[in-house]
């Protein structure tokens, strides 16, 4: 279990904990929302809010059909949580490279396959993949150096921005500030990543999800270099809030 730093002692983080790679993170989920909604279908991947609307709507108007459909990229949401719980352990055995490492490879490769695939191939089976690799993301990647975030949506980012906003009214402390600071970039990189990929979009179609390849392939090299070279011997070392 992690202690709590003392006083004048400065607490430390691995690599996957670094801001820079949670804003990384974000930049892509905001490129990947954007491409879901312009070019797969209309709808937004990176969460489940919207399929439990949408299956009780469903149900409610009595197309049974449609609401089971739902069913699908819940599991499949639900499948990639219990993956990236599962997995950790046993793959870093593997080359002693950190579970967060492969994620980030795996992500890259699925949204390479993705950019392949043509538009007139049933939007589902890009929605469910997308489904699938953003659950995985959002429950490895919990903490930015003791700070909860969520890395493939906003909502979060927004409440935790206003609780920030006020307690640094109130107190005027640096704690608070530092929040309100990763908070507002992490929600700027998720627009920006959404611009980007829009406009993206009018040019080179399904392939503009490879745009998003980029902030990963970032951090993938930076927590790559990091376990085989500044944290090999971190290894066992669990992120906070594992």
């Amino acid at each position: 279990m992690n202690q709590q730093p003392k006083n004048n002692e400065v607490e430390h983080y691995l690599a996957c904990e670094h801001s820079s790679v949670f804003y990384l993170l974000m930049m892509s989920a905001g490129m990947m929302g954007a491409y879901t909604f312009n070019l797969r279908g209309g709808v937004f991947c990176n969460a489940q809010t919207a399929n439990l609307v949408m299956m009780a709507v469903a149900l409610g108007k009595r197309d049974i059909i449609m609401g089971l459909y739902y069913l699908i990229p819940i599991f499949a949401y639900l499948g990639g949580i219990i993956i990236s719980e599962v997995l950790p352990n046993p793959v870093k055995r593997i080359a002693h490279v950190r579970w967060d490492t492969y994620l980030i490879g795996f992500e890259i490769i699925v949204l390479f396959i993705i950019g392949w695939l043509p538009l007139s191939l049933p939007h589902q089976i890009v929605q469910i993949a997308i489904n699938f690799i953003c659950s995985m993301q959002y429950n490895t990647f919990r903490q930015s150096e003791g700070v909860p975030m969520a890395t493939t949506f906003c909502t979060n980012h927004i409440r935790q921005f206003g609780n920030s906003t006020v307690k640094y009214i109130r107190k005027r402390d640096s704690d608070s500030l530092r929040r309100i600071k990763m908070h507002a970039i992490m929600l700027f990189v998720f627009f920006l990543g959404g611009l980007l990929l829009t406009v993206l979009c009018d040019f080179i179609a399904e392939k503009s999800i490879w745009l998003a390849t980029v902030p990963l392939l970032i951090a993938f090299i930076r927590l790559l270099h990091a376990d085989l070279v500044e944290e090999r011997n971190l290894i066992d070392e669990k992120p906070h809030g594992h």
